[in-house]
């Protein structure tokens, strides 16, 4: 798959994630892809990402108020999947001739693998995943246990046998071509902190306190120095554009914790001061 640029993009919790790009041309014809072929096909219920109705907030509801939250991730969740699982799951033979279904294959991947930046690759996730899906899915409910993937991260929560439920799905996923990422699996009870993907699940749905407290903060900031004065104390660059990257940045977080919280009166000013940033900052460029 022909690349233009690969990119770093930082996650919600500020770790690195590298975004493979197609250009222009080819990033338009597995939009076509996506849209005709691959967004029709149901994927599991199971899956909360990457399809019409699925978001962070739903996943994280699945398990509000459980004794137990045992999350599992896949490592190097795009990367292992590789072509032969994409021309399988997303092109089967059954309903595409050999060639074609070769063709749409080669569209989709880079380096026989899926690239993590192709609009395509999310899908294609879902439908390769399908059977583990529909398997831990349905194993999971016959013992009590609440099963969710939000992309490479596995939840699972109630009362149950953490380490059957890691060996079972460690197993499984090792027969489909994955590995756990071991580093990352988490046991966690209602005495702790329980969070999934990024939204805390004990008692009710809500962001972290110091999540709440930094956003916070950096909006106050930004309205007390002016934005440009608080990056420059931040270090953040300033070159053509950063300014309102930075406010659209700081709107999503808002946006996401109105997501997760719609009646917070606080963060509902807040984003109303942002706006007025964002309108003053585009008024200064004429």
């Amino acid at each position: 798959m022909p690349i233009i640029n690969a990119l770093l993009f930082l996650k919600r919790d500020g770790t690195p994630r590298h975004l493979l790009a197609p250009d222009p041309l080819l990033k338009k014809i597995q939009k076509n892809i996506l849209r005709n072929i691959l967004a029709p096909v149901p994927v599991s219920p199971y899956a909360t990402a990457y399809h019409k109705g699925a978001d962070v907030v739903a996943n994280a509801a699945a398990h509000l108020g459980q004794k137990l939250l045992l999350k599992l991730d896949i490592e190097d969740f795009f990367g292992s999947i590789i072509f032969p699982m994409v021309r399988r799951s997303a092109f089967p033979d059954i309903y595409f001739p050999p060639a074609v279904s070769t063709l749409l294959t080669h569209l989709c991947c880079y380096n026989d693998a899926l690239p993590q930046g192709a609009p395509t690759s999310p899908t294609i996730s879902n439908l390769v995943m399908k059977p583990f899906d529909s398997h831990i899915g349905e194993w999971c409910s016959a013992r009590g246990i609440i099963y969710t993937r939000y992309c490479d991260d596995m939840t699972f929560s109630g009362d149950f046998d953490a380490k059957a439920v890691k060996n079972k799905v460690g197993h499984f996923l090792q027969a489909l071509g994955f590995s756990l990422n071991k580093e990352k699996t988490k046991l966690l009870t209602r005495h702790t902190r329980q969070s999934v993907t990024g939204i805390v699940v004990n008692q009710k749905l809500q962001l972290s306190r110091d999540y709440r407290r930094q956003l916070r903060q950096e909006i106050y900031f930004c309205q007390k120095f002016g934005v440009v004065s608080h990056l420059k104390r931040m270090n953040y660059p300033l070159e053509s554009g950063d300014v309102e990257r930075y406010l659209q940045a700081l709107q999503g977080k808002v946006n996401f914790l109105l997501q997760v919280n719609p009646g917070d009166d606080v963060f509902r000013q807040a984003m109303s001061g942002i706006k007025q940033m964002i309108k003053a900052n585009r008024n200064s460029q004429y």
